[in-house]
């Protein structure tokens, strides 16, 4: 999209709280696919469809972010908020992305309880999956064109995917092709100031503390609290910090239970983090869900306040710039390494494959909207598994 065009766009496009609310709850109810799909579809929705903000600031916010706790994906949503509309815009586009999720992760876990199973899904998401690869596949095209800009910004890319694969976590790679960037793309006057950064972006919320053991209301929000204020990386890191408290330490669930509301965090669209609805429904009835889902989420919208002012001055000196740039850099050579992951795990079969091409088709050629190609994904996979496809 050219830059007229993406400032028609951006004209064009709805200012008001309302209607960043809704761009979001759309896009919320059709977020299936974990993180990586969740900001291909961010990118492809607010920066090629409504230029709501520019490639580079899409790059810089999604660098900074996987550099601090809580759900990446999610903060990203409460960035494009924040750049639409400040404080107002962060929290409407936050609940919007966060509250479809949470309301079909209610109702599941309501017939979990009521009926002791959850609905089979398993067509549905085989149809999703192929149509997400697309998505990611698009958007890493596109964000890596924009921060790949050298040699040595694609080694560090090429670096990230290859210690992932060899088993570092996302965020320590990240951290060190940001640390690398900086020392080959800058010569930094003091490495005070590249160490201050690094502490700055990693530091973490201290976690709050909670010693009483009985199951409630208030006893149930700290706890989430605490796990929303520290969690770093993916959705197993999230399954040692809720088996650490809520089974081994108070008891509320058992561990079949988590690993139930882990999977319906898992295959229901927007962030695998509302399991605590899950869980919170079954600790303490809707209330609880209520509760566990605002605990959670929270700190992700003070990270993210925080957060925005900050990524602007990183742009201000030849040292952060770097780092940053390098990050960015980093960031896309992760989503290429998720990409590559899910590509091995999804194609698989003959409709896997057909529906690959055809959402390939659809992004690529017809230009349409990524929610579609996976809304297309899922409702093809449905379609088959009454054929017996899938």
């Amino acid at each position: 999209m050219t830059g007229s065009a993406s400032m028609k766009t951006e004209r064009r496009g709805p200012r008001g709280l309302i209607g960043i609310a809704v761009a979001f709850l759309r896009l919320g109810v059709v977020a299936f696919g974990g993180p990586a799909a969740h900001l291909a579809l961010l990118e492809n929705e607010f920066v090629t469809r409504r230029g709501w903000l520019s490639r580079q600031r899409f790059l810089d916010l999604m660098g900074a972010t996987n550099l601090i706790p809580g759900p990446n994906s999610t903060e990203m949503t409460m960035h494009i908020g924040y750049e639409r509309a400040k404080g107002p815009g962060l929290i409407a586009a936050g609940l919007g992305f966060v509250l479809p999720a949470a309301g079909i992760t209610a109702v599941l876990a309501w017939i979990y309880v009521e009926f002791g199973a959850l609905p089979t899904v398993e067509p549905i998401l085989a149809g999703v999956r192929p149509a997400v690869l697309v998505v990611i596949v698009g958007a890493v095209w596109k964000l890596g064109r924009k921060a790949i800009r050298g040699w040595r910004l694609g080694l560090i890319g090429v670096a990230v995917v290859a210690a992932v694969w060899a088993g570092a976590g996302e965020v320590t790679a990240l951290l060190a092709g940001g640390v690398l960037g900086a020392l080959l793309l800058s010569v930094p006057r003091s490495s005070a100031s590249l160490g201050l950064l690094v502490m700055a972006l990693l530091e973490p919320a201290r976690a709050l503390a909670s010693t009483a053991e009985s199951a409630d209301l208030a006893k149930l929000g700290l706890f989430f609290l605490k796990v929303g204020a520290v969690l770093y990386g993916s959705g197993y890191v999230l399954i040692a910090f809720l088996e650490g408290g809520l089974v081994t330490d108070y008891g509320w669930v058992t561990r079949q239970q988590l690993l139930d509301a882990i999977a319906v965090g898992q295959f229901t669209p927007g962030p695998v983090l509302t399991a605590a609805t899950f869980l919170g429904f079954l600790v303490a009835g809707p209330v609880g869900a209520a509760v566990a889902t605002a605990g959670i989420f929270l700190p992700a919208f003070g990270f993210a306040w925080i957060l925005n002012p900050l990524v602007k001055r990183l742009r201000e000196s030849a040292v952060t710039a770097a780092f940053l740039d390098a990050v960015n850099a980093a960031a896309v050579g992760l989503m290429v390494a998720v990409a590559v992951d899910l590509s091995a795990a999804t194609l698989s079969t003959l409709p896997a494959w057909a529906i690959a091409a055809a959402g390939a088709a659809g992004l690529f050629w017809a230009r349409w909207p990524a929610a579609w190609i996976v809304a297309g994904g899922g409702l093809t996979g449905w379609l088959a598994g009454f054929a017996g496809w899938f």
